[in-house]
């Protein structure tokens, strides 16, 4: 069976490893919800499929467990969920799941790759179910979760895959080696040369994009044949337990042992991540999230290979534009997006005190700030596109965060301003605070302050704001970075920069396209290169040393 689900996905595992070689727009699962695409029925079938999960024990069958059951999420829209899932005792977990990876890790390259595409094709089938689990787990807005947590995972999820294929299949499964050794003597040799996967992976979820971010880390994984702990975040853990479902009824179909992937749930009260990440039978660890708990998983995981996504402060330089409402207009998207919940939200965006040049002539810094707070006001001034684009606060802290960035003593300009959902009117929302900042403020804005919190800050020109935002980067982490202007030398000048400090460059951007989105297959998320984390999503450096080659030789006759 597992042959035969790689015979049927071939084709998009050719054309997934053609768009990583030439890194051009491709995508192997539709993301417009559209019945057309998906059934006439796939978007009433997916919350009939969601609201069957309410208020229910979540079954995965023959899981290992123990007594009890765990579960505490709460939508961030105010939906109850009341969804309870397997509670593991970690010394069975572990074990079933060792066990369950001595038949995997001996299966053909092919039998694997096959089994993870069919597991992403039937994902992609369930992607109107996925969208309500992530919405009311994350609080994306209802198109975002959709998108993201669906067929934009599912890319990713691909991309992993072919990077682990072109990296197994590098070396021959077997040569023939001939040498010379004397007048009348030549040594031939068989040479088999093996995939040896490492072990137990565990990937440990975020609550923002928990399939986005979590599928490369699972895929890359079982593609290079490791079993899986996923762990996910106590308040989203409904995405990844739908993903280890349909994972184990894949492999349960192609003769696998489906403990292959488990699922480890936990509360917030009672954690489980630090023990699981200390077992020393975990031998790779995913993880996205804090940098804090991020940098403790590097310093206490030692007999693992460890990659993270942390936190980071991410940067827009203003020096000059061509047509400032065309700024404006896509920085407040960038800014309103899920209302800054995005590890690749600006947060710092950096404007000569003395102003900018613009095709409508000189711009003073009050006036360009001024036009961001007017950009972010109209975008949101039409309720039923403020509340699908801001989506929801996933998290209470965040809300708290918002009122205490006020309590850093800088000029307010624009406040976060309340935000009805008329669907959802419990749902916790908050709209952006732009605060105003000097250069010499450094210590209040030079910190990830995650949420819907942004700083305008007035730099002696765009050499001092280059360099604040590259040395940021350097000190503190960033993903991205933004440069607006209309001089080739400043460009340049950015992007040198941007490299050094290990940051991903987006230049005049406007219209339809935001700096805080990353397309699978092109744009590569996360350098790896700063403190904003050590791993790319995703390169061949992510998959390679998930596995060794270990070799044997036999003499042949030559």
């Amino acid at each position: 069976m597992s042959q035969s689900f790689f015979t049927a996905h071939r084709a998009t595992l050719d054309s997934a490893l053609k768009a990583i070689r030439e890194r051009a727009c491709w995508s192997a699962y539709p993301e417009i919800p559209s019945g057309k695409v998906y059934g006439e029925s796939a978007k009433d079938d997916g919350q009939k499929a969601f609201e069957a999960r309410l208020d229910k024990p979540f079954i995965l069958t023959a899981h290992p467990g123990a007594p009890g059951a765990v579960g505490a999420e709460a939508s961030p829209y105010g939906l109850s969920l009341g969804i309870r899932y397997p509670r593991v005792d970690l010394d069975s977990l572990i074990a079933a799941s060792g066990k369950a990876w001595e038949g995997w890790k001996r299966a053909d390259v092919e039998a694997r790759i096959g089994v993870c595409l069919e597991i992403l094709n039937r994902l992609n089938r369930r992607s109107f179910e996925m969208a309500l689990a992530v919405m009311h787990t994350t609080g994306q807005g209802w198109m975002m979760a959709f998108q993201a947590g669906g067929p934009h995972a599912q890319d990713r999820g691909l991309e992993a895959v072919a990077y682990a294929y072109e990296e197994m299949t590098r070396t021959p499964r077997q040569a023939i080696w001939s040498k010379r050794v004397g007048k009348e003597e030549t040594v031939t040799l068989r040479k088999t040369f093996r995939i040896v996967p490492r072990g137990i992976a565990l990937t440990i979820g975020c609550s923002t994009f928990p399939t986005w971010n979590g599928y490369p880390g699972i895929f890359a994984s079982l593609a290079t044949g490791n079993a899986v702990i996923v762990k996910p975040h106590p308040g989203a853990i409904l995405p990844l337990a739908i993903t280890v479902e349909i994972a184990r009824e894949v492999l349960r179909e192609a003769g696998f042992d489906p403990n292959v992937i488990t699922l480890a749930a936990d509360e917030a009260n009672a954690p489980i991540t630090k023990t699981l990440v200390q077992r020393p039978e975990v031998k790779i660890i995913d993880y996205t999230g804090s940098s804090a708990f991020g940098e403790w998983i590097e310093q206490n995981a030692k007999h693992a290979v460890v990659h993270t996504e942390k936190a980071g402060v991410n940067s827009v330089i203003i020096d000059s534009v061509d047509n400032l409402k065309a700024v404006t207009g896509n920085l407040a998207f960038t800014l309103s997006l899920y209302s800054g919940q995005m590890c690749t939200t600006s947060q710092n965006i950096f404007i000569p005190r003395d102003g900018i040049e613009t095709t409508e002539g000189h711009k003073s810094f009050d006036e360009v700030a001024g036009a961001i707070v007017k950009a972010v006001d109209w975008f949101l001034s039409e309720p039923k596109r403020a509340a699908e684009v801001l989506g929801a606060i996933q998290n209470e802290n965040t809300a708290r965060r918002v009122d205490e960035a006020k309590q850093q003593g800088l000029p307010v300009l624009r406040e976060s301003k309340p935000v009805v959902n008329e669907a959802f009117p419990k749902a916790r929302l908050r709209s952006p605070i732009i605060l105003r900042a000097e250069s010499k403020d450094r210590e209040k804005f030079a910190r990830e302050m995650f949420g819907p919190i942004a700083y305008v800050i007035a730099t002696a020109g765009t050499d001092e704001s280059i360099r604040l935002a590259a040395d940021i980067a350097r000190e503190k982490g960033a993903i991205t970075c933004a440069i607006y202007s209309t001089n080739p030398k400043v460009i340049e000048k950015a992007e040198e920069a941007a490299m050094d400090a290990g940051v991903a460059l987006s230049c005049n951007l406007t219209g339809s396209i935001w700096v805080n989105q990353a397309a699978a297959f092109s744009d590569f998320h996360v350098s790896g290169a700063n403190p904003a984390g050590n791993a790319t999503l995703c390169d061949g450096a992510f998959v390679a040393n998930r596995f060794r080659i270990v070799q044997s030789r036999i003499p042949v006759a030559g």
